[in-house]
C-alpha cells in the first residue's frame, strides 16, 4: 500500500452563512472551534441550510484525493455504529480507500463538522469529534501500517492520552511518517508537543505559513527557511496568493498559483494540497513535480463546494 492516514473520521456538514452569523456567534472566521456538547452543535446547525453532506476530516479528504490519482491508499479513523458512520464508511469504500476499522456501537455518536462558508469563500468550522476524538492505541492497525510505504497524520487527532498514544504506536511501527500540522487552533494548543514532532518523528511536515510561523514563534518568513534548512527534512509550507513552498536542507523549491480561478469554497484546499504532494513523493517525482501536482489538485477543489474531487 502507498499512503494509510489515520485521523478524525468526521462527517462534514457544509452550509453558507455571513460574516454576521460567524460574529453573532463569537466565531472566528477561518479556524477551527472545537465543541464538546452536542446541544450546542445542534443550536447553531438548527437554523441553517444545508448544502452538503459528505464523509470528511482532513488527512481523509487527502486520502481519496491520493486514491483518486490512482494510488492504493487505506484510512483509519474511529466511527460509531450509527447512520453517519455508515454513510463515513461507504464514503470511502466509494472512493477505493480500504478502510482498517471495524466499527461498533460507541458511547459517542460520530464526530461531525459543521464548514460555515462565508462569502468570500472562507471557511470557519465547528466540531463535534463525539467518538473520533476517543481514538486509542487499539484501534491503530500495526499490520497496515508496516505495509505502507508512508503513513500520513494530521495535527487534529493529535491530543493528551489515547490519541497521544495511538499516535505514538503509528509512528513507532512506521516505514516513513508525514503530518499535517492542521489549524493555528492546533499549534498554539500543542505548540511543544508539536515542535517535538517536527523536529525529531516527522519525515515530512505540511503546514501553512500562519502555522509554521506560530509553531517557531518566527519573525518573518525568513526565519522559518532558515528553521526548515537546519531540520534537513522535508518542510511543505502552502502560502496562498504566494503559492508553495518545499525546503529539505539547503534546497528551496517554490511553485505558483494558478491564476484566474473562480474560488467557491477553500474548504479542502490544503487537504487536496497534500494529495497532490504525497502521489508526488511516492511515484519518485521531483519536489519540484510533487509541488506542481498539489498545487493542480488544491485549484481544482477550490472551484466547487466541498473538500473532495
Amino acid at each position: 500500500m502507498k499512503i494509510l492516514g489515520i485521523g478524525n473520521a468526521i462527517v462534514d456538514v457544509i452550509c453558507k452563512v455571513d460574516d454576521n452569523f460567524i460574529t453573532k456567534n463569537n466565531l472566528t472566521k477561518s479556524t477551527m472551534k472545537l465543541i464538546f456538547d452536542q446541544s450546542e452543535f445542534k443550536n447553531l446547525l438548527k437554523n441553517l441550510k444545508i448544502e452538503k453532506t459528505v464523509s470528511g476530516g482532513s488527512v481523509a479528504n487527502s486520502i481519496v484525493g491520493v486514491s483518486q490519482l490512482g494510488n492504493k491508499v487505506g484510512f483509519i479513523g474511529k466511527v460509531s455504529d450509527d447512520e453517519f458512520g455508515s454513510k463515513y464508511e461507504d464514503g470511502l469504500k466509494k472512493e477505493n480507500v480500504e478502510y482498517f476499522y471495524s466499527k461498533k456501537k460507541e458511547e459517542l455518536p460520530t464526530g461531525t463538522c459543521l464548514i460555515l462558508v462565508t462569502p468570500d469563500s472562507e471557511r470557519t468550522m465547528c466540531t463535534f469529534l463525539g467518538t473520533a476524538g476517543k481514538i486509542n492505541e487499539n484501534d491503530v492497525n500495526t499490520h497496515a501500517i508496516q505495509k505502507s510505504e508512508i503513513i500520513f497524520l494530521e495535527g487534529y487527532l493529535w491530543d493528551e492520552g489515547d490519541p497521544k498514544k495511538a499516535f505514538d504506536k503509528a509512528i513507532k511501527f512506521s516505514n516513513k511518517v508525514a503530518m499535517s500540522l492542521s489549524d493555528q487552533f492546533c499549534v498554539d494548543r500543542h505548540k511543544n508537543h508539536f515542535l517535538e514532532l517536527v523536529k525529531n518523528k516527522l519525515d515530512i511536515t505540511f503546514a501553512n505559513e500562519q502555522e509554521i510561523t506560530s509553531l517557531i514563534d518566527a519573525k518573518n518568513f525568513e526565519e522559518v527557511i532558515n528553521f526548515s534548512k537546519q531540520l534537513n527534512k522535508l518542510m511543505v509550507i502552502t502560502r496562498g496568493e504566494k503559492g508553495a513552498i518545499a525546503i529539505k536542507g539547503e534546497d528551496v523549491i517554490e511553485c505558483g498559483i494558478e491564476k484566474n480561478l473562480k474560488i467557491l469554497d477553500l474548504t479542502g484546499a490544503g487537504d487536496l494540497f497534500a494529495a497532490g504532494f504525497l502521489h508526488g513523493v511516492v511515484n519518485q517525482l521531483s519536489i519540484k513535480e510533487s509541488l506542481e501536482k498539489g498545487t493542480e489538485m488544491s485549484s481544482k477543489v477550490i472551484q466547487q463546494i466541498g473538500a473532495r474531487l
